[in-house]
């Protein structure tokens, strides 16, 4: 395992446009589909030790802000045939047994992985209504290794604070996990 921390790609990016399928449903989802909603885009797999220490409060995450002018798209973009758990019957798996509710993404060219400069799993991105980057970093303090608790303090201020219409204010962290599994030769130059 790679520690790997996000880029922290510069706040006012705006949301690059994907289409990608929902493991779930099989149905297209694009960033066109949550227009004049806040949009949060995580990149997460099965497999890291980082994603299954918090997949508790990311599936917590769907239900508290299922009637909330909040978008999530989850999206995997993980080399599947050297990691296995994270192709999308796995990812599929582990939304129905989490109950989470919404979609999760399989992004098999790594394309959107780096269009936006995701570095690891987890990393969050969160975007206004005008889907403008105003968050990008950790979920909270916690890591399987430090015995914090895992609330999702940093993402959910962040969340509320944008559904209020406020701004962020704060220290914005970088998230840290295991680095997102390139292809061989797909490594994004962001890296080099």
């Amino acid at each position: 395992m790679a520690l790997t921390a996000s880029t922290m790609l510069p706040l006012g990016t705006q949301a690059p446009e994907f289409s990608l399928p929902d493991v779930v449903s099989g149905k297209i989802t694009s960033v066109s589909d949550y227009t004049g909603k806040v949009l949060l885009v995580m990149f997460i797999c099965q497999h890291c030790p980082f994603v299954k220490h918090i997949r508790n409060e990311l599936a917590k995450l769907s239900r508290d802000y299922l009637d909330s002018e909040l978008g999530i798209i989850a999206i995997s973009a993980n080399d599947v045939e050297k990691y296995p758990d994270d192709a999308p019957e796995s990812l599929k798996a582990m939304a129905i047994e989490l109950d989470i509710k919404y979609p999760i993404c399989y992004d098999e060219s790594q394309e959107v992985a780096k269009a936006y400069t995701a570095a690891c799993t987890p990393d969050f991105f969160l975007f206004d209504a005008e889907h403008k980057l105003i968050y990008r970093g950790q979920l909270d303090d916690s890591r399987p290794s430090n015995n914090e608790p895992v609330t999702g303090k940093h993402l959910r201020a962040a969340i509320d604070s944008a559904l209020a219409g406020k701004e962020i204010i704060g220290e914005q962290k970088p998230s840290i996990g295991c680095n997102i599994k390139w292809k061989p030769g797909n490594e994004p130059s962001y890296f080099g």
